[in-house]
């Protein structure tokens, strides 16, 4: 005797209906920060219309996160805006009241052996990005003072980061919250030992 089983229509139903959805979604995956990191450097810089820092644009278009001429751009972090990234951070400086840091899109990695990060540094350019006043500043060793992030002040990052040999930044990695104008409101370094 032959036994046939016959799955019932609404297993067929959610079958196609699932096959559809990702035929719509052209099958993709979310390769996680990898993507994100990725994503984000595939533009070749080109410089302000003022000159004074890099930005993603293609040559010939405004430049996006600039203010028309005669007021401050918003931050030329705009193609972040509104996301997290990991980054190295190469310089930090305050001008007219605001933080500004030189960003350039990395990745991390867990540590093998360890409970920490190892940092793959990205290439090409830095761009720079402002900070938002009230944004929040968490540091771990090597940058602050314990293996787990406590808060810093602005102004304490900005020194910190300075006093470090431009080696030694290569090897740190931050992540990086920004808000929907491109302004990073967060800051938080990852532990290296």
């Amino acid at each position: 005797m032959r036994v046939v089983h016959r799955r019932p229509a609404t297993v067929r139903f959610l079958t196609a209906l699932t096959l559809g959805m990702l035929a719509l979604t052209g099958c993709s995956t979310d390769d996680g920060p990898a993507a994100a990191t990725a994503s984000g450097t595939s533009a070749a810089p080109a410089p302000s219309p003022d000159g004074t820092a890099p930005s993603t644009a293609p040559t010939g278009t405004a430049p996006s996160g600039t203010a028309p001429s005669g007021t401050k751009p918003i931050g030329t972090g705009a193609r972040w805006a509104g996301t997290k990234q990991f980054v190295q951070i190469d310089d930090a400086r305050t001008a007219d009241g605001r933080t500004y840091l030189s960003v350039r899109p990395a990745q991390k990695k867990p540590h093998p052996q360890f409970e920490a990060w190892v940092i793959v540094p990205g290439e090409g350019p830095y761009t720079e990005v402002s900070m938002t006043e009230d944004a929040q500043v968490l540091l771990s060793v090597p940058l602050g003072d314990a293996k787990h992030p406590a808060s810093y002040a602005q102004a304490d990052f900005v020194g910190r980061l300075t006093a470090r040999p431009s080696s030694d930044r290569a090897l740190l990695g931050y992540d990086l919250s920004f808000d929907g104008e491109g302004r990073v409101t967060r800051v938080q370094s990852l532990y290296t030992p």
